[in-house]
């Protein structure tokens, strides 16, 4: 492995795992936290954890993509086709829920608490949480398989 792959391969890594740690600690703490904000200042929780919350994903989610494209477009002869899909499909998957579910559900949150929604939001996150626990997976063997 090269030192340029070597490094290609910890940064998506990192990335990666970052946003691991971050969805677990939404799935399991943040998200059902929710119900507890109260209906009166729901409204305005709501809307500032969405921007702050931005301001922490958004560097990770950028890197994490464009690394998986750097990945696709030049290591994968030699990491091999599956591991490679498999990332980019994890990824795929992961930001199809998060455009037609999460963000759909915090649109509405966004207009004041709604049990249902926010039950519905923990439950859809799962996909995410599982997906980018197993990206970290995909992204570890990469590095297994280059070295």
């Amino acid at each position: 492995m090269t030192d340029e792959t070597a490094l290609l391969l910890t940064i998506h890594l990192v990335a990666t795992a970052a946003m691991a740690g971050l969805i677990w600690f939404v799935q399991v703490v943040h998200y059902p936290l929710f119900a507890l904000v109260g209906e009166e200042r729901f409204a305005p929780y709501e809307q500032r954890h969405m921007s702050l919350t931005t301001w922490v994903v958004g560097p990770f989610m950028a890197i994490e993509g464009i690394t998986a494209l750097l990945i696709a477009a030049g290591e994968r002869e030699s990491l091999g086709w599956g591991l490679v899909l498999a990332g980019l499909a994890l990824l795929a998957v992961i930001h199809a829920s998060t455009v037609f579910l999460q963000v759909p559900a915090h649109n509405r949150l966004e207009k004041g608490f709604c049990p249902a929604t926010a039950e519905r939001l923990v439950r859809t996150n799962w996909i995410r949480t599982l997906g980018w626990t197993a990206r970290v997976a995909v992204a570890a063997a990469m590095i297994y398989v280059a070295s």
